[in-house]
């Protein structure tokens, strides 16, 4: 028998997803179990929840996620290519600046230790990127937070396992940490206290 799930599944909470479908976690757990769902693949168990249970398409996807993390079909991050993990950063640096330091080789090089291939870009706003080994994707978003502040969020997809897609959360978090204090730094006055 499988553990009750917590109060907040798939990043959802009980009381969202019961305004939202009229079940709490346990309940669609529950009706999911007695319709089968345990043996299914997820496209299987998003069309009985949308077309038996009457949930919209987007419900339908965050329900199956739901009941496939609560009965332990599905771990962590995991999604149906991989596993996906994303961390943002807000930095001191206006969206141009943070923008810049991934595009250029040279400027991105100061603050990321792997191998990137830029796929596809837009001017401060998006990016799409092959990671190193060619298979693993990632997605950068560019917010401007107000005049010389900015948010970058990344998100890091077709990991291989969940222990990888954990590495890759410490790895962001310690690259973007990297990021803000390269950019923060270089915007600070470059001269020297009067001795």
């Amino acid at each position: 028998m499988a553990q009750a799930p917590s109060t907040k599944t798939a990043g959802m909470s009980d009381e969202a997803v019961k305004k939202a479908t009229g079940k709490t976690w346990k309940q669609w757990i529950s009706a999911l179990d007695k319709a089968g769902c345990r043996k299914l693949e997820h496209k299987e168990i998003a069309v009985i929840v949308s077309e038996k249970f009457g949930a919209g398409d987007w419900w339908s996807q965050m329900v199956t996620v739901g009941y496939e993390q609560g009965t332990g079909k599905r771990a962590k991050h995991e999604k149906p290519g991989g596993f996906e993990i994303s961390r943002t950063k807000v930095i001191a640096a206006p969206v141009s600046a943070v923008y810049q330091a991934w595009l250029k080789p040279a400027s991105r090089s100061r603050w990321l230790s792997k191998s990137v291939t830029i796929r596809t870009s837009t001017a401060n706003k998006s990016m799409r990127l092959n990671w190193s080994d060619g298979v693993q994707r990632l997605s950068v978003e560019f917010y401007a937070k107000g005049p010389g502040k900015s948010q970058v969020a990344v998100q890091h997809g077709k990991l291989p396992s969940a222990a990888a897609a954990e590495k890759a959360k410490t790895f962001w978090g310690t690259a973007l940490t990297k990021l803000k204090t390269t950019l923060e730094d270089g915007s600070k006055p470059r001269h020297g206290h009067g001795g």
